[in-house]
């Protein structure tokens, strides 16, 4: 059988590859893209990123109608919670976007095919029993949940995010092994639905990489809304006891030592994500990987093997949508002769809780290792008119700036909106703000962003309002 030609084939239709597929297919290149799934859009759009933010707006709706309304003066009574309602609205978000993506496809005339595709080497592929062949592939399949030794995941009570995205009823009790973005998020949902959550952290703190100033007012703040933590714990073994689980936690780093009992109904595993390149061939058309199983590639996402590409999670960094977007395009641009790029020094990570947490650039104790001497400024969202006004005062906004230039090194939000408030940082940091030029911005009266002003303000130590 003839091989169907193409100028690129993408592998993976997540939000690194698909973008990737359609900016080949704009820069006038004949392009493929083969994803495993019927639908396009990845693990963000079909089993996380997408699913995990509609729960948690839904959620949060439910605990505001719980009682969060009444110091608003607005009291619902005989509120009641339909669970598979709840999950019925988040499947038609996933369905909508998943049909969204397929059209944008089309639209731009990309191939979608289905299968699961194996690389052949020469710039072959087969597809379920198809050969295709091109002269540039580029690999974006992604992650995939990572569990511990001898504990297997089984989607009922021993969940992985996808898992924990689709449960039939509220536990009573879940344990959530990871103090990440996915375990604190996941986590929120089902303690706003009223689970009783313990979230295990093998660290000393939550949300690892994050600045240390704002993951402590996080944790605090989730502390109180009733989330329980087991910091320098890890787990050592599950235990089935009737219809519920019994975990065995252990001091981290200490071997021998005398573990504790944690009881609960279901146990969600959320200790990260690992590359997904299981059944590709890699090695077979000559692509090598690292020591944890990500695809090595060059500055220009090049691998060993001629013609062949990878980016995004299945690549070294920050396992994040879009930071697989921007590779995706960059990638293209390469492809097509120009000069793709990414800044990795302003790539945005958000935390969807509530509060929500926000980074860019580097944290405070980033630069007190690097030795870099820099300025700090900071403004409560307690502060702040908008947050008093809307009854959101948790929270701050930190701007890191370099002592000698001014030049911003680094924002931290915590609050409202702050997973939207980071663009307008990311924009300053990217054509190289100064925190004086941040607070000689004029930002509009009264809204969240004052904060990001008043904090630059206060780096020279003039906020106004603080």
């Amino acid at each position: 059988m003839a091989a169907a030609e193409y100028d690129v084939a993408v592998i993976g239709a997540g939000p690194g590859g698909y973008v990737c597929a359609i900016r080949c297919a704009q820069l006038g290149l004949k392009t493929a893209c083969i994803d495993r799934r019927p639908a396009p859009g990845g693990t963000c759009l079909n089993i996380g990123c997408i699913p995990s933010k509609a729960l948690l707006q839904s959620s949060e709706l439910w605990q505001e109608a719980q009682g969060d309304l009444a110091g608003h003066g607005i009291r619902i009574a005989g509120a009641a919670l339909d669970l598979a309602a709840m999950m019925a609205r988040k499947d038609k978000v996933v369905a909508a976007l998943t049909k969204g993506v397929a059209g944008l496809l089309k639209k731009n005339g990309v191939t979608y095919v289905a299968g699961q595709a194996r690389l052949l080497g020469g710039g072959a592929i087969e597809v379920a029993g198809r050969r295709l062949a091109a002269a540039h592939i580029v690999v974006a399949t992604g992650s995939e949940a990572a569990s511990l030794p001898g504990i297997a995941i089984d989607e009922k009570r021993i969940l992985s995010s996808t898992g924990a995205l689709a449960l039939s009823q509220v536990p009573r009790r879940l344990a959530v092994i990871g103090g990440g973005y996915i375990g604190l998020e996941l986590g929120s949902v089902w303690q706003r639905l009223g689970s009783e959550v313990t979230v295990v952290e093998f660290l000393d703190r939550i949300a690892a990489g994050m600045d240390g100033e704002i993951a402590r007012q996080l944790k605090r703040s989730l502390e109180k809304q009733g989330i329980a933590f087991r910091l320098g714990q890890s787990l050592a073994a599950v235990e089935k006891k009737g219809a519920g689980l019994k975990l065995t936690l252990a001091p981290a780093g200490k071997k021998g030592a005398k573990g504790e009992a944690l009881a609960c109904d279901a146990v969600l595993m959320a200790i990260g994500r690992r590359p997904h390149t299981a059944g590709l061939g890699l090695e077979q058309a000559g692509v090598g990987c690292d020591d944890k199983g990500r695809i090595a590639v060059d500055g220009h996402f090049a691998t060993a093997a001629k013609g062949i590409f990878a980016i995004g999670d299945c690549v070294a960094g920050p396992m994040l949508a879009h930071k697989a977007e921007e590779e995706g395009i960059a990638v293209a641009e390469n492809i097509a002769g120009r000069a793709g790029h990414v800044n990795y020094g302003v790539i945005p990570g958000v935390v969807y809780t509530e509060p929500e947490a926000a980074q860019l650039g580097k944290t405070e104790e980033e630069l007190k290792a690097e030795g870099t001497g820099y300025a700090v400024g900071r403004f409560a969202m307690l502060a702040n008119s908008r947050a008093r006004a809307a009854g959101r005062t948790q929270g701050m906004v930190k701007v890191l700036a370099d002592a000698n230039s001014d030049r911003v090194l680094g924002v931290h939000i915590l609050g409202q909106a702050a997973g939207e408030l980071i663009a307008a940082a990311a924009i300053a940091m990217e054509f190289g703000a100064s925190a004086e030029d941040i607070a000689r911005t004029c930002h509009a009266h009264p809204t969240y962003s004052e904060a990001l002003r008043e904090a630059a303000l206060d780096v020279a130590g003039r906020a106004v309002h603080g």
